[in-house]
């Protein structure tokens, strides 16, 4: 699967994209808003991940700008299974484009994409000290379902609040309670 955007081309991660997607991943910023990505982050994890198989149905891509010259790599974006199977989304941008609405953009692009295959009734989380993610799923049209689970974030070795979303009508900021907390402060990368 690949997907054009007006500024992004998303594609699945090749074995050569090892060495850019250590560089743009592996900042402990990013690294802590991330459930599943080992901190540090180096080639062998990359290599790793890019190795790992996947549901045809639901998209795993990783975001390129489309510029002039040869696309640089800025984040990924993709579906995978929740602890219950369920389709989760799940998002990262890397620091320097961070408030440039990369993510919705890339966001957007693979949940079509996987309505397309069929796939429904998507979910998605985000820690509740990172609410500029949540500003993305409202974005997209999720809404936050009231619900907080605890997840381990490997960046922080950590267990930290996480807020669930789920497709559907987005409503006003205050639904999400982060932005009670935090306010539209902090970067977004889930």
């Amino acid at each position: 699967m690949f997907a054009r955007t007006p500024r992004l081309l998303l594609r699945p991660g090749w074995t050569e994209d090892a060495p850019a997607l250590a560089a743009a991943i592996n900042d402990p910023a990013v690294l802590r808003n991330l459930a599943h990505v080992p901190s540090p982050y180096g080639i062998k994890d990359a290599q790793a991940f890019l190795a790992l198989p996947h549901h045809p149905q639901m998209p795993r891509l990783l975001a390129f700008t489309r510029t002039r010259g040869a696309p640089r790599l800025i984040g990924g974006c993709g579906l995978h299974p929740d602890q219950n199977g369920a389709p989760e989304l799940g998002y990262w941008i890397a620091r320097p484009y961070w408030g440039l609405g990369f993510a919705t953009e890339a966001a957007r692009a693979v949940v079509s994409m996987a309505r397309a295959s069929g796939v429904r009734n998507i979910r998605a989380g985000h820690f509740a000290d990172n609410p500029a993610s949540g500003n993305v799923l409202r974005k997209l049209g999720f809404r936050f379902t009231g619900e907080t689970q605890k997840r381990h974030s490997l960046g922080r070795n950590a267990l930290v609040d996480c807020l669930i979303f789920e497709e559907g009508e987005g409503g006003g900021m205050n639904d999400d309670p982060a932005m009670d907390l935090y306010g539209d402060a902090l970067p977004v990368a889930a």
